[in-house]
């Protein structure tokens, strides 16, 4: 089972009517559903760059590339491990992603692997592009 930022992306990723393709308006209303009573949880930029990151890059079905995000990090955590994954030469843990895509051991991961796990278990990301 994803966690709760792994599910705001599935949700961001299925979209809503309301918020049509624009991502950030999808993780927006994905967000406020899951955390209704928590701006803090709400504002966590390391999975919502991940996601936007994703997005940006045309790497979720259905959203089409564009610019969605000014996170430049988060994304490129997201979008190598997303090449990892489709590479297919192992399975991943979250932890064993974020390793792969650090180079830095004291830095812990912010959520961003479980958006991209989520995605990719669900089908939800590009498998070839």
């Amino acid at each position: 089972m994803a966690n709760r930022y792994g599910e705001a992306a599935l949700m961001a990723a299925r979209g809503s009517s309301a918020a049509g393709v624009d991502p950030v308006a999808r993780w927006e209303n994905a967000m406020q559903m899951l955390y209704p009573t928590s701006p803090t949880a709400r504002k966590k930029g390391g999975p919502r760059g991940a996601f936007l990151g994703l997005c940006e890059e045309g790497l979720v079905k259905g959203i089409p590339a564009g610019r969605y995000t000014a996170s430049k990090e988060n994304k490129a955590y997201a979008v190598r491990a997303a090449e990892l994954l489709r590479e297919g030469k192992q399975s991943w843990s979250t932890n064993s992603l974020w390793r792969a895509v650090t180079d830095d051991l004291e830095k812990t991961h912010n959520s961003q692997m479980d958006v991209v796990l989520a995605l990719w278990k669900n089908e939800l990301i590009v498998r070839n592009v």
